[in-house]
């Protein structure tokens, strides 16, 4: 099942409207797991950070092994090519992917040359203004760059979020807040997270448990330049718990305010609005 609609597909030279098979039975990623992806947005005509999110998948394909097949100057004119196939002004998710399809030597490695590509643009939604979630603590963690592949956008990390959504939807809430193995709180479990104090923005430090999202880089970056303080740092459970404000940000929604942690109620205050504003205005999005 896909996740969107009137869905654009590239693969091995050609486009294909809807949702082509890509993969066969015995392709080494569809059984070894070494498939990656990244996620644009196009929304108005505009697509923010697309050359950005290319090249983040040709590191995470050559993280896994895999020698990307696309440079990535090729695939943001490949990406305007397929957004002109689709509806004016539409919502899109813009999806590179790269998997291996053989084995090099032992089993599980992936052949480099084998490397597969392609180009998925799905209609998705953009969230309405004013949409905001609730947070649960997770029970579970991230994991480490020592137990796993942290360091790319890889498929194979995603079960350990899913699980981390069921836990939180079973529990009646959207999200969950995710700590890393040494009780820091890392991420959500699909986006990274700032917090408001005192009217200074605050986020996790990166440290090899999540990744320092495009988005997020972008945020920090607005915040600086409009005047408004904002900090890296090692943040515990409490820290979000006792905060003025709390939003998520990332390439599906962009910023989306949190508006309960667990027993706790916070507004949509001016910060979280001021931050998604300035990232509106800078995009070229309006509401």
């Amino acid at each position: 099942m896909a996740a969107g609609t009137n869905i654009k597909t590239y693969f091995e030279g050609t486009w294909h409207d809807g949702n082509p098979a890509v993969m066969r039975a015995a392709d080494h990623a569809i059984w070894l797991g070494t498939l990656v992806f990244d996620g644009a947005r196009a929304w108005q005509g505009k697509v923010p950070d697309l050359d950005r999110h290319c090249q983040r998948v040709n590191n995470s394909a050559r993280v896994m092994g895999m020698e990307p097949s696309m440079s990535s100057d090729d695939m943001v004119t490949l990406t305007h090519e397929g957004l002109a196939k689709c509806t004016v002004d539409a919502p899109i998710y813009i999806r590179p992917m790269y998997w291996s399809t053989e084995n090099s030597g032992s089993v599980i490695v992936a052949d480099p040359a084998s490397t597969a590509f392609c180009l998925c643009l799905e209609e998705v939604p953009m969230p309405p203004a004013g949409k905001t979630i609730s947070l649960a603590r997770s029970s579970y963690t991230r994991p480490t760059l020592a137990s796993a592949t942290v360091d790319c956008k890889a498929a194979c990390l995603y079960p350990n979020n899913a699980r981390m959504f069921r836990e939180a939807n079973q529990r009646g809430f959207d999200n969950a807040l995710v700590l890393d193995m040494l009780g820091n709180v890392a991420e959500s479990a699909s986006a990274n997270i700032f917090m408001v104090k005192d009217g200074e923005v605050l986020t996790p430090i990166p440290n090899g448990t999540f990744l320092n999202g495009i988005t997020r880089q972008r945020i920090m970056q607005l915040c600086t330049e409009n005047n408004i303080p904002v900090h890296e740092k090692s943040l515990s459970y409490e820290d979000f718990y006792h905060a003025d404000e709390i939003f998520l940000s990332g390439n599906l929604t962009k910023v989306t305010p949190v508006t309960r942690l667990e027993d706790r109620d916070l507004q949509n205050g001016t910060v979280t609005r001021k931050v998604r504003e300035l990232y509106w205005q800078w995009a070229g999005f309006s509401d």
